[in-house]
This record gives structure tokens, C-alpha cells and sequence, in this order.
């Protein structure tokens, strides 16, 4: 991002982009707490420009990936919740009305929000780097493929996986443990999960949103587009 902030902090029309995502979140009315995970260097700085937010922190001290991320979390959520709702700090346009009916999803295992693009021209090419979702024969979301690991058949694919991720809180951190970073970043992908719940049978419930809501940004040129769709 050519900025010594933290990527949820560089500035979106003048806000720090997580902002517009905790507005959503306590609109939608999902949490009225919500848990941020950040590393040991940026808890200062984030804790800082989110003092207006009632929001909790849980540190990662090592960037292992999203699924190590969320297993940083356990610890701080409470005994009585029942389900977790993963989102992300560079993704500033999802609305409340879609997190809400996200929200509202009650999963056995896992459910997560799609991305279906026409193509990837035009602004969409930002869409191209994402993970693509694996669906069988009859539909069925069997997996996601990171796209650092995909063939070229699987980056043909355009529906992708904006990593918004749905759980069953038990089912969460029992298979967590499962994962492994046996892939090209040497991290440990949350969306693995997607995998380890189909192979268990399970089915996994899935979410539609419109391109522009589902966008992140991940670089000074995505940050200009986001501000031109801003408008």
C-alpha cells in the first residue's frame, strides 16, 4: 500500500477503511462487540483511531495466515456464543443489510459468502488474485483453491471467495486444529475448512453479494478504484 499505517487503517475518502466495515457491523446489529485480531505492532496504533468503537483485541503474533488468525481469537470470545462471523479489515463496502442476513445463517459446520463475476475486466480485474470456489457436479461447494495454488483450469473459474466466513463456533475450533501450511505461502488458510467440511458430509451454506460490496483493497491502485465506486 506504500503507507506505514496498517492496510485497515490507510485512508478511504478521508476514513480509515475498517471504519466503514465496524459502522456495517453495528448497524446490522450482528455484535455489539466486536473482536479485532492484530499484530503486536499495530494493537496501539488501531486501538487508537478505533476509540470510538466499544471492540475487543486479540493479538497474532506471527502472520501465519487467516485460519492461524482466527485460532488467535478463541480465547476472547465468550463461553455462550454459538456462532462466528469472520470478516476483514480491508473490505470496506458490505452492508449491514448483508451481514445481517449473513448473520442470520445457523450452520452445522461452515457457510461463507460468493462472489459470481461476468469477467475479470474493467475494475473487476481486482477480483482476479482472489480464491476460486470449487463447486461438483451437482453444485455443491466442495472447496477453495487459493489462487497461488490453482491450475489453469481452476483461474478460468468466476465465482470467488471474498473469505467472509460463516461457523458453528464448536465446529470452528475442532477443525482448526486440522488445518496444515502445506501450500506456496506456507500459510494456514482458513477456507481449507471448506474441504475438511465436505469431506465430512456436511453441507455448506453459501451467500450471494454483488461485486462491488464483496471488493477489498490490496494495493494504492485498488484504493482508487474503491474511491471512484465510493462515489
Amino acid at each position: 500500500m506504500n503507507s506505514e499505517l496498517p492496510k485497515a487503517l490507510v485512508l478511504l475518502k478521508g476514513r480509515p477503511m475498517i471504519k466503514y466495515l465496524l459502522d456495517s457491523i453495528r448497524s446490522a446489529g450482528v455484535d455489539s462487540r466486536p473482536l479485532i485480531v492484530v499484530s503486536p505492532d499495530n494493537k496501539e496504533i488501531i486501538s487508537r483511531e478505533l476509540k470510538e468503537y466499544e471492540v475487543d483485541y486479540a493479538i497474532q503474533d506471527c502472520p501465519l495466515g487467516t485460519g492461524h488468525a482466527v485460532s488467535c481469537a478463541e480465547n476472547f470470545l465468550a463461553s455462550e456464543t454459538k456462532k462466528v462471523l469472520v470478516l476483514y479489515g480491508d473490505h470496506p463496502f458490505f452492508k449491514a443489510e448483508s451481514i445481517k442476513k449473513f448473520a442470520a445463517l445457523d450452520p452445522e459446520t461452515l457457510a461463507m459468502m460468493t462472489v459470481k463475476l461476468p469477467d475479470f475486466s474493467d475494475w473487476r480485474h481486482n477480483f482476479y488474485h482472489w480464491g476460486r470456489i470449487i463447486r461438483d457436479e451437482n453444485g455443491r461447494i466442495i472447496k477453495i483453491t487459493e489462487f497461488k495454488d490453482a491450475n489453469e483450469t481452476e483461474k478460468e473459474i468466476s465465482e470467488v471467495n471474498p473469505a467472509v466466513m460463516g461457523f458453528n463456533k464448536e465446529w470452528l475450533f475442532e477443525n482448526l486444529k486440522k488445518i496444515n501450511n502445506d501450500n506456496k505461502s506456507e500459510e494456514y488458510y482458513l477456507t481449507d475448512l471448506v474441504k475438511i467440511a465436505f469431506d465430512q458430509g456436511a453441507e455448506i451454506g453459501s451467500v450471494s453479494v454483488e461485486p462491488q460490496e464483496a471488493m477489498g483493497v490490496n494495493s494504492r491502485e485498488e484504493l482508487e478504484i474503491a474511491e471512484g465506486l465510493l462515489k
